[in-house]
């Protein structure tokens, strides 16, 4: 183990490493209208600066076990913090979009390595009986990054620019780089073969399933022919990654990990986390600015909260576990309050007001950092220290897959029930009474007057998103007999 101080140095570094990496699935997105301005690109072109460093991360995940056994875990470390703080600096640089683009792609394939790596690295710098505390260090990094992204994003785009968005990057990046060179101690290597089959059997599926969840929502889903090749393409690669480690002496990913009942629940029910913790932030924000007209900069502090609550119940968890508490019980209670809030997000309207916001927002948070942090610690309590890195990778992969699903399915939801609920609600309008009133054209909508289509549709946004949360919450629910399924090992 490494001496106190070391360990601190250990723990700031490789939190910039992966709140760096973390921030930069979020923080991107309010700046796309001022992207897409400067660099002559089309809203459908534009999207591609997103979805580029999305796939590249999601391919690139499962190889850091690999990479860390070949090179050296310090080494892969170092040179992936190194990549990724280059490629920020090369993306804010960009003058075109295929530039953009390209930086972008090689910014996921440096980044991808960072979470695992600190999740492994700080599980050994460590003690077994600390765990519980690393993963409540580890956990705020992971949860906080994607919440306060848009916020950071939208203020140094509106004071700055755009560019700014990436070359904050720089800082943390040498930073991070000086700790890890000074505090990370290097791992054995290992001649370990790479199965390039199965790897390009796993990214086939990854990247085809990956695009299909981020391409969906613009070209209509399986309308669309690009969709439906996504999908069989998917459905292809995991049907052949599955043939082929089955019938390989040294497959890819090292089936000893899926011998490990912990880790294997610990992937289903991160999973199911990964879907609550970023669908909720995809639907708030239009809501509150579409339809409650809130400033940008106002939704961010509404929402912001919710990452305070998450970092207070994330260090009171890093205490409870280290008492004889059964870390089980924290998970459940975490999932008890995100449920609860959950039921009150049902209930909001147009009228909803800011506290009320807020302390459901809080009340969420405080929820997911009880269950992240136990759950992360479950999901490794017996699991081979040498498993510990590609572990990690499947674990980020398996929370990074859940919250692009969640986004995908509550983002289609959300679309298609507006256009239901407004066809419902329009066919009990009585036309016939408008039409006699002889109103100005300018204050019509078709055949109905402005203010009445108006309600209209903010009765069919609120029924549209109160469907959405009801579908989280049953989703919520659904994870608790998950938890039983996670052993426990009680210490002396």
């Amino acid at each position: 183990m490494a001496r106190l101080n070391d360990q601190r140095l250990v723990t700031v570094s490789i939190m910039l490493a992966t709140v760096m990496q973390v921030l930069d699935t979020t923080i991107a997105n309010v700046a796309l209208p001022h992207l897409q301005g400067s660099l002559s690109a089309s809203t459908d072109q534009i999207t591609w600066v997103l979805t580029s460093y999305i796939v590249a991360a999601a391919i690139m995940t499962p190889t850091v076990g690999f990479m860390a056994s070949r090179l050296g875990r310090r080494r892969l470390f170092l040179w992936s913090v190194a990549g990724f703080t280059v490629t920020s600096g090369l993306c804010g640089l960009s003058a075109s979009l295929d530039q953009m683009v390209l930086f972008r792609i090689l910014q996921g394939v440096f980044g991808a390595a960072l979470v695992p790596l600190s999740q492994s690295v700080l599980l050994d710098a460590y003690p077994v009986e600390k765990h519980g505390q690393a993963m409540a260090i580890w956990g705020m990094g992971v949860m906080v990054g994607p919440i306060l992204g848009p916020t950071l994003g939208g203020w140094l785009t509106e004071w700055y620019s755009w560019r700014w968005v990436f070359y904050i990057n720089l800082p943390f990046g040498l930073l991070a780089f000086a700790g890890i060179w000074l505090s990370v101690s290097e791992t054995e290597t290992r001649k370990v073969r790479f199965d390039i089959m199965g790897f390009a059997y796993l990214g086939l599926a990854i990247g085809a399933f990956q695009l299909m969840l981020d391409r969906g929502e613009q070209v209509q889903w399986f309308e669309s022919f690009e969709i439906q090749l996504e999908a069989v393409l998917a459905l292809l690669g995991l049907y052949l990654f599955v043939v082929h480690s089955l019938t390989r002496k040294d497959p890819f990913i090292d089936p000893a990990l899926f011998k490990d009942r912990n880790f294997v629940t610990g992937l289903v029910f991160i999973f199911v986390v990964g879907i609550i913790l970023l669908a909720t932030m995809a639907l708030l924000p239009p809501f509150l600015q579409q339809w409650k007209d809130y400033p940008a900069v106002t939704t961010g502090l509404v929402l912001a909260p919710r990452g305070l609550g998450s970092m207070f119940s994330m260090m009171l968890v890093g205490r409870l576990m280290r008492t004889r508490l059964d870390p089980r019980v924290l998970v459940i209670t975490g999932l008890l309050f995100i449920t609860f809030s959950l039921h009150e997000m049902a209930g909001f309207t147009l009228e909803v007001s800011r506290n009320t916001l807020i302390w459901t927002g809080v009340l969420q948070g405080l929820g997911l950092g009880l269950v992240f942090v136990p759950a992360s610690a479950l999901t490794y309590a017996t699991l081979n220290p040498s498993l510990r890195t590609e572990g990690a990778s499947l674990f980020s992969l398996s929370r990074n897959l859940g919250s692009s699903v969640g986004i995908s399915i509550m983002t289609a939801m959300l679309s298609r029930n507006l256009w239901i609920n407004q066809q419902q609600l329009g066919e009990h309008l009585q036309l016939a009474p408008w039409l006699s009133q002889g109103l100005p054209m300018k204050e019509m909508v078709g055949s109905v007057p402005a203010a009445v289509y108006q309600t209209l549709l903010s009765q069919a946004a609120e029924i549209s998103y109160m469907t959405d949360v009801r579908l989280l919450m049953w989703i919520n629910m659904a994870a608790i007999p998950l938890v039983f399924l996670l052993r426990h090992q009680r210490r002396a």
